[in-house]
């Protein structure tokens, strides 16, 4: 489990800012021959399909690819809105054996969320989910952890066992604590209230470990990967702000 100061580990690195940050570029954390697990800002699609901004926009994919100067294969998604780890292999045998680990249930995916409202201390949430919009629902099993509240809001580890499209948003928003920054299963006034007063301008979600044994090698591999500085940022100012609530007790 991630340790309840795992997302204070880059708090030196700053953050926030008035208003939506440039997307830094991706950073390579772990790499061997055949995987290499990169970092990836908020604001960029995981690939083409997923590039809402239009051709303009360079999907993570080709970024990668360029960063480690080979081809490469996409093996996890993540939001465009989110931060963090995400999966990539070298070749066509690690990418069919990592895609393999994923189908199977044998990744260890850990995210960091702020939600508003407080969920239970430790809570599964088994809840169907439709595959795709307006598809059919098919199980869909998080488990979740409160780490931590300031005010109306909570930290929260996420586990999900699955890995349906939007799962942690769905069943954060099914569990009636929605995911702050999230603009389709989320709540506009405090979407709004963090970009104004804590200078987050996306969701609050950041995929923070991959564990898996490795495909080919049989290694086990445990990657982490610090809170992104506008988290780290929003997550301080957002805190400050409920202790002088606290402070100030009620009008």
């Amino acid at each position: 489990m991630i340790s309840p100061a795992a997302d204070r580990r880059a708090a030196t690195a700053g953050g926030g800012g008035a208003g939506p940050p440039v997307s830094p570029p991706p950073a390579v954390v772990w790499r061997d021959d055949r995987l290499v697990i990169v970092d990836k800002p908020a604001g960029i699609a995981v690939h083409r399909g997923w590039a809402a901004g239009g051709d303009d926009d360079e999907p993570l994919l080709q970024q990668v690819r360029d960063l480690v100067r080979a081809r490469v294969w996409l093996i996890n998604r993540l939001d465009r809105g989110a931060s963090g780890a995400v999966l990539f292999a070298l070749d066509a045998e690690a990418a069919a054996a990592a895609s393999a680990l994923f189908a199977g249930g044998a990744v260890d995916k850990r995210y960091l969320a702020i939600t508003r409202g407080h969920p239970p201390e430790h809570v599964v949430v088994d809840h169907p989910i439709p595959r795709a919009p307006g598809g059919e629902r098919v199980p869909a099993v998080t488990e979740l952890w409160r780490r931590d509240t300031f005010g109306r809001y909570a930290l929260v580890e996420a586990h999900p066992r699955t890995g349906r499209l939007h799962q942690i948003r769905r069943h954060l928003k099914h569990l009636s604590c929605p995911l702050v920054g999230d603009v389709r299963y989320g709540k506009g006034e405090h979407n709004r209230l963090f970009r104004r007063e804590h200078g987050l301008h996306r969701l609050a979600l950041h995929a923070v470990h991959l564990g898996f044994v490795h495909p080919i090698t049989g290694a086990p591999v445990a990657v982490d990967v610090p809170l992104a500085a506008d988290l780290v940022h929003a997550l301080a100012s957002a805190r400050a702000a409920a202790a002088r609530d606290d402070v100030a007790g009620p009008p």
